[in-house]
């Protein structure tokens, strides 16, 4: 039915794409999203509100890249010292993007991968952050109703990205935790011969290397099969890379699927590899909109730099982005420290968890944990985790996503991001789940009827949790509500 404007009494005319729910706003990973902006955590103006643990954001190293900025003051063009460049920068640009730029960019690429993987700038097409890269790549290869398969649990924006205005659909490949949620090569091949039975045409697999929502690293062995996977069946294979300078620890190593391909140039057809990548996440620059789609199919390259003039990269950003990555001395500097501050945080967080009895998934990746809060379930269901989840999200004050946003086949599992708030906050939000789960514990047994109660599979105790009467940390504060879709802050 159409939308109707309520100031003037006449219908909106919008059309049937715009107005759909592909947009994926509904959904726990967004609602968490909403409940962080009417009511934000603030140490010193609203210390009782929700502490976004939502947002996959790299703030560890903004020193660093503040210290560069005031020494090279003329990599910007707003400066008296990079004011001369702002007529060039300024006037139009061409949809390949500035030389320099493109350059910069591949030669960074490289550095992420250890030198091992050789990237041509000439390949190199801009898009408006990993959400445009996405969609880009998707219009190339899918038609509308074909499909892209991807290993579960993935990144909810997913849904949107690839799918919304394209008309393609992903199918997911189910992993579970019996191996650490690992891809093989029997879990495409069932949801490939289930896409066939279905009459629907696949067109592309979809990975995300390093993983989100896991943080873990794809080994080179499962690289080499997915590889001969998609090229027997002659489909695509989209490697979402955007998380490969955010491995830390000496192993397991990132391995880029660029390596694979170079390593031996008969195992696959190189039309059919893609590499999205983004200054997002490695950098900590999602405001920058920087989005990278890297083919190696020529005719890919082609159609996506004419596409990628609906979201290039402002020539500002370009600007001053080449200036930055061609310091070799500061991204090396850079890459270091960034490492070491995230496995430092993830140290923290992880054992601050375990002094709790809360396990995560073994990582060494990404900005997030793969907490397992199951053994708090009522029951093992996903209506069980939403439960757990809305007191997580109302109660105890945490925005954190759970897993039946991220497609998981199993529940009780929450993605909890890490690294987009200081040391002070993280030890605020250890303290709210410490006091969570020992309430939980010392909680007086209660009616099975009562709706906020679970049943703890390790003391086979009903619990029920009633946070209102908490100590301070755990006080309600009222809601002010923003009406701001946290689709348009919302980053991979």
């Amino acid at each position: 039915m159409a939308n109707v404007n309520m100031s003037s009494g006449r219908k909106a005319l919008l059309s049937k794409l715009a107005t759909n729910d592909g947009h994926a706003e509904n959904s726990p990973y967004f609602d968490g999203w909403k409940a962080y902006e009417r009511n934000p955590f603030d140490a010193s103006r609203n210390p009782d509100g929700v502490i976004q643990m939502g947002l996959a954001e790299n703030q560890l190293c903004f020193d660093l890249i503040q210290e560069w900025l005031i020494n090279n003051p003329q990599a910007s063009i707003c400066t008296a010292e990079g004011v001369d460049m702002f007529k060039d920068t300024a006037i139009f640009q061409d949809y390949h993007g500035l030389p320099e730029f493109r350059n910069a960019v591949a030669k960074f690429m490289g550095q992420v991968r250890r030198g091992v993987g050789k990237f041509n700038p000439d390949r190199i097409v801009m898009s408006g952050g990993a959400t445009g890269a996405h969609e880009l790549i998707s219009f190339c290869l899918a038609d509308r109703g074909d499909a892209i398969l991807v290993p579960t649990p993935y990144y909810p924006g997913f849904d949107r990205d690839l799918c919304w205005r394209t008309g393609a659909q992903l199918l997911p490949v189910v992993c579970d935790s019996s191996n650490g949620f690992k891809v093989t090569r029997e879990a495409l091949e069932a949801a490939y011969i289930e896409a066939k039975e279905a009459n629907i045409r696949v067109r592309a697999l979809l990975i995300t290397n390093p993983s989100n929502p896991l943080g873990t690293v794809l080994d080179r062995k499962t690289l080499r099969d997915i590889v001969s996977f998609i090229n027997e069946k002659n489909i695509h294979l989209i490697c979402d890379e955007i998380y490969s300078a955010t491995v830390f620890g000496s192993q397991p190593s990132f391995i880029s699927i660029s390596e694979i391909i170079e390593e031996d140039q008969e195992i696959c057809n190189h039309d059919l590899i893609h590499i999205i990548y983004s200054l997002s996440k490695d950098l900590g620059f999602p405001g920058f909109r920087v989005g990278i789609v890297y083919s190696y199919n020529d005719k890919v390259v082609e159609c996506a730099r004419k596409m990628s003039s609906f979201g290039l990269v402002s020539s500002q950003t370009q600007h001053l982005i080449s200036s930055l990555l061609s310091d070799d001395e500061f991204v090396e500097k850079f890459l270091s420290e960034s490492a070491k501050r995230l496995e430092n945080r993830h140290q923290t967080f992880t054992d601050g968890l375990a002094q709790v009895g809360i396990r995560c998934l073994q990582s060494n990746a990404g900005l997030f944990v793969w907490m397992d809060l199951s053994h708090l379930l009522r029951e093992k269901s996903f209506l069980a985790e939403t439960d757990l989840w809305r007191i997580i999200i109302n109660e105890v004050k945490l925005n954190v996503s759970p897993g039946s946003s991220f497609h998981c086949s199993e529940p009780g599992w929450f993605r909890v991001c890490i690294a987009n708030m200081d040391e002070p906050t993280v030890e605020i939000a250890l303290k709210r789940i410490r006091a969570f789960v020992v309430k939980g514990e010392n909680a007086v047994v209660a009616p099975a009827k009562k709706k906020q109660c679970w049943q703890s599979q390790n003391t086979k105790l009903r619990l029920s949790f009633s946070f209102r009467k908490m100590d301070d940390l755990m006080m309600m504060s009222p809601h002010s509500p923003i009406p701001q879709s946290p689709l348009v802050q919302a980053r991979t």
